[in-house]
């Protein structure tokens, strides 16, 4: 059986605007087929023949399949007869959407590359959302806590800030809180409302060995008072109580990737409002 560990698939995503939707469709495909390795390229605001040509002869030479999000009909067509004339494998990740719109519409696409980016009020959003992530991350200044959508709270490495910025660019606003036994908790968190307040759990030895990963990746020593098991323990015992006291919801995110945690907080947030 051959190892799948040792697959890479090399993947050039072509796009009009800058590829991001590309690039996120590849990746949700991909991990389907986990572990292999996926080693994507973006080549963004492609215009041209020209352009094409580079990128569909390079894709040749180091055996890459290419994925695209052309929306201009002549660029779209063009790659796609280049590829089929090369024997490459490509693959339209726009196209069918558009053509299932445009048939039950009964109108033709835009055929405008960057629609989902132009500066309407939902961008603006998300931008001051992430400002907003950015400014009341870790608890620097507690008033957020009352401003804020969602509150999140846990202890160090529970993926608060990682999720603050996901739930940012879902146009959510979120403060986090560090649960530290020695240090109380700020008095505007038992000021905010129940259901803002989003509590996350993780296994003692889930945390240890992403807190012995974090200290090796700084290159200091795993016998440090942060990744030990016993302080790790105290650390979930008093976050647990405290989450108690708030009477908030609680989620285990031992074994959850940050989109699957933040579908599940959006749920709630959806359902309490």
């Amino acid at each position: 059986m051959t190892d799948m560990k040792k697959k890479c698939l090399k993947v050039y995503v072509i796009s009009d605007s800058a590829g991001e939707t590309g690039e996120s469709v590849v990746r949700a495909a991909a991990a389907q087929f986990h572990p292999v390795q996926l080693e994507i390229t973006r080549f963004p605001f492609v215009e041209s023949k020209t352009a094409v040509d580079r990128v569909v002869q390079l894709a040749k030479d180091t055996d890459a399949v290419i994925a695209f999000t052309l929306v201009i009909p002549e660029l779209k067509n063009y790659l796609l007869r280049r590829a089929y004339e090369y024997g490459m494998s490509c693959i339209d990740v726009l196209g069918p959407a558009v053509d299932m719109f445009e048939q039950r519409l009964d109108q033709e696409s835009k055929h405008v590359p960057g629609i989902i980016h132009r500066l309407d009020e939902q961008y603006f959003k998300k931008i001051e959302a992430v400002e907003f992530a950015v400014k009341y991350d870790d608890c620097r200044d507690p008033k957020g806590i009352l401003k804020a959508d969602i509150v999140l709270v846990g202890v160090s490495r529970t993926s608060k800030t990682p999720l603050s910025m996901y739930l940012a660019n879902k146009t959510f606003k979120v403060a986090n809180v560090p649960l530290v036994p020695e240090i109380s908790p700020p008095e505007e968190l038992f000021m905010a409302k129940r259901h803002k307040i989003i509590g996350l759990k993780i296994s003692s030895k889930k945390l240890n060995a992403i807190r012995k990963e974090r200290l090796r990746s700084l290159g200091l020593g795993q016998d440090a008072a942060y990744a030990q098991v016993d302080r790790i323990e105290r650390e979930l015992v008093y976050a647990k109580e405290l989450m108690e006291r708030l009477g908030c919801i609680v989620i285990d995110v031992s074994d959850k990737a940050v989109e699957e945690t933040a579908s599940i907080i959006q749920e709630w947030h959806y359902r309490n409002h």
